[in-house]
């Protein structure tokens, strides 16, 4: 039986990694699955739960697989989920299936040789809002409406979030996107949120500008500076105020990347691995400092 509060995370430590496939939730008439990856050995092992980007209505639990495989090799056990997409599934379809995932994820935690007390989030893109979202309202009751006698008593909250080309104010985004012609992006936002307001409801950065009392977990984001999917105008607007909040965020800037570049194996894709791993272990070392 683990007892442990905390788990050690050494970032310079290698493990051989089990990959495998579980179900996480039924509904519909569907099955919903994580795919695991988990050290062979050792532990008990912090955990991340990562949920994939594809503008709320593409992508798929193995999009951020390269980054899972790096994070999951040093000691963390990393979760990736398949959600629900729109247009079939519109706001806050997604952000309820993230929510269910993160209690799912704590409570079957030391099933995969991990803590519950250590859970994570990464999120990419349009995962990127969505486990923020989820994140800085982990007790909404819209966002916490499915649920089931495994995830009693377990709720949404994070000890920190990796935000990797995250789109934190999609209202902005969509401005953006009509002002710079991305009819991809425009309709893939409409078909997930449907309306403006829904826009500027399930929105981080307006969230934070309208003083909501939220969770603001730590935050690290990682972003290309030539982005044209997300403007920088985004992640410095977001820094600023969640900073403002109250709330520890870091920007590593990475010159002339493109949006989702960490998908691919390349220089700049090995700092960005770098910085997370280094941020995880400060997050952990500062809560086993306080437990």
């Amino acid at each position: 039986m683990v007892d442990q509060k905390t788990s050690i995370y050494d970032p310079a430590a290698k493990f051989d990694v089990e990959v495998s496939d579980v179900e996480y939730r039924k509904g519909d008439g569907e099955s919903w699955l994580a795919r695991i990856y988990q050290p062979k050995t050792g532990g008990p092992f912090p955990a991340i739960l990562d949920v994939h980007g594809g503008a709320w209505s593409g992508g798929s639990r193995t999009s951020a697989e390269l980054i899972d495989m790096a994070l999951a090799s040093t000691g963390i056990v990393v979760a990736a989920v398949d959600f629900r997409v729109a247009p079939e599934h519109p706001y806050p379809a997604q952000v309820q299936d993230v929510n269910y995932a993160t209690r799912w994820l704590k409570a079957n935690a030391s099933r995969f040789n991990a803590l519950p007390q250590n859970i994570g989030g990464l999120g990419s893109s349009s995962g990127g809002h969505t486990v923020m979202l989820s994140a800085m309202r982990p007790h909404d009751e819209r966002y916490a409406s499915i649920t089931s006698a495994e995830v009693a008593g377990h709720d949404a909250s994070l000890d920190y979030i990796l935000a990797t080309w995250p789109v934190l104010d999609p209202y902005a985004r969509y401005q953006y996107a009509k002002r710079v012609g991305r009819e991809n992006l425009i309709a893939n936002t409409e078909g997930y949120f449907l309306t403006e307001e829904a826009m500027q409801e399930g929105n981080p950065q307006l969230i934070l500008e309208r003083g909501e009392t939220v969770e603001l977990p730590p935050t690290l984001i990682i972003q290309g500076t030539a982005d044209d999917n997300v403007p920088m105008s985004i992640p410095h607007g977001f820094v600023a105020s969640y900073s403002a909040a109250g709330g520890h965020v870091e920007l590593e800037e990475f010159p002339d990347m493109h949006h989702g570049f960490g998908r691919e194996q390349s220089e700049a894709t090995d700092r960005a691995i770098e910085f997370m791993k280094t941020f995880i272990a400060k997050q952990l070392s500062a809560k086993a400092a306080r437990v």
